[in-house]
């Protein structure tokens, strides 16, 4: 089914954006909530690795729901789920009642995230058009670390922290609106199989023993999981070591955003001319040198705010590089597995988010030295794992 290429990317990206947008726009009033609820950092770093967890884990459920029934229902299901998180969250008399709208709120997000890598396999089966459209969808996720802080920070300006999560329950409602009328169902009845638990269970153990399906699901993962701890760390130490108000702080945050949808731009371009598995690999060396070299840079005490900004739009300019490319790889030869493919390598990558904030969370002291320590061992981390997956002599699309 054939679909205009632009109106694609700007549907899905749109549907895809419902879950980071709820980790972002909430960052600027992270210092308010501490205070509101009377409660302390390492609670409220908590709402993050739930809400990293719980939506890594229901999207194992989601694929197989969508490989069923079609790629919408599920959605549809997802978003409703998502906007009674939202209302719990915003009603939260106390943090653990934050925290379990949270956990609400990331069991409805999943749907989307997982249905949007599906649809762009049913639309684009092909490596250079599929990396062209995720890319594109990246570019319109990538806006929101620029838009959501600030959006938040705004809403803070004439409202509680509370009215944000009322504005998420209002941009799940558009999404939903805008999928029904202007995105098609892409994966037809006879295309559609039964939930057989024994398939599910075989398909999964057989993505689980492809060594290259899970090396590019990790690089993916543990290079998503330097940004997911950066953000439960980033708004303490910038709005309380460095000062910054809310909108300084959201301003400085979207600059690593900048860096990072800018060169997602060049992946599929670059992947063609010299093989996505060298590009992603070159890219990662890049991005762990950036971070480790800050690590260094702070731990013998440089820890200026401009240091700290260049070499992390640095390190987010190299993983731009690397998350489309290496999500593209890792579909592209399970066809036939599309969906527990999509669930699988989203959980793995959100679950490795959360893990690493949990782990990290009792080092948080609101300086830089442990959120640019965690940063430059997830960089490492994805990069050894890179070294072992993406050797030249497996790469199968460079050009002769």
């Amino acid at each position: 089914m054939q679909i205009g290429f632009v109106r694609s990317a700007v549907v899905l990206g749109f549907l895809a954006v419902v879950g980071p947008f709820a980790i972002d726009l909430y960052l600027p009033a992270m210092p308010e909530i501490v205070r509101a609820l009377n409660t302390d950092d390492a609670a409220v770093h908590m709402t993050f690795t739930v809400y990293f967890i719980a939506f890594g884990l229901a999207q194992l459920f989601y694929g197989p729901l969508a490989d069923r029934f079609g790629r919408k229902p599920p959605v549809y299901i997802g978003l409703v789920v998502f906007i009674a998180g939202s209302a719990l969250c915003a009603t939260a008399a106390d943090v653990s009642t934050l925290t379990l709208g949270r956990f609400i709120q990331a069991l409805g997000a999943a749907a989307p995230m997982v249905i949007v890598r599906a649809v762009v396999r049913d639309l684009y089966p092909g490596g250079g058009q599929a990396t062209r459209l995720m890319a594109l969808v990246m570019l319109v996720i990538s806006i929101s670390p620029m838009l959501a802080p600030l959006t938040g920070s705004l809403i803070i300006q004439f409202g509680s922290w509370r009215l944000i999560f009322g504005t998420l329950a209002v941009i799940a409602l558009a999404a939903m609106v805008q999928m029904a009328f202007l995105l098609p169902e892409t994966l037809p009845p006879e295309r559609r199989g039964r939930i057989d638990a024994v398939a599910m269970v075989r398909s999964a153990l057989y993505l689980l023993k492809d060594a290259r399906f899970m090396g590019l699901t990790l690089i993916a993962g543990f290079s998503l999981a330097s940004f997911f701890v950066f953000l439960a760390a980033a708004p303490l130490v910038y709005m309380t070591r460095y000062e910054l108000t809310p909108t300084g702080f959201s301003l400085v945050f979207a600059i690593n955003a900048v860096g990072f949808f800018a060169s997602s731009q060049f992946a599929a371009t670059l992947g063609e001319r010299f093989g996505m598995a060298r590009v992603a690999l070159v890219a990662v060396c890049g991005f762990a040198a950036a971070t480790s070299l800050l690590f260094v840079l702070v731990w013998n005490g440089i820890d200026d705010l401009p240091v700290l900004m260049v070499l992390l739009f640095i390190g987010n300019s190299c993983l731009g590089q690397v998350i489309a490319p290496t999500m593209v790889m890792a579909l592209e030869e399970h066809g036939e597995h599309a969906g527990m493919a999509s669930s699988l390598g989203g959980t793995f990558q959100m679950v490795s988010g959360g893990v690493m904030i949990l782990i990290c969370s009792p080092f948080f002291d609101r300086t830089p030295l442990p959120l640019t320590g965690a940063v430059a061992v997830c960089a490492l981390t994805a990069l050894v794992i890179a070294l072992l997956t993406l050797r030249p002599a497996r790469e199968g699309n460079a050009p002769a």
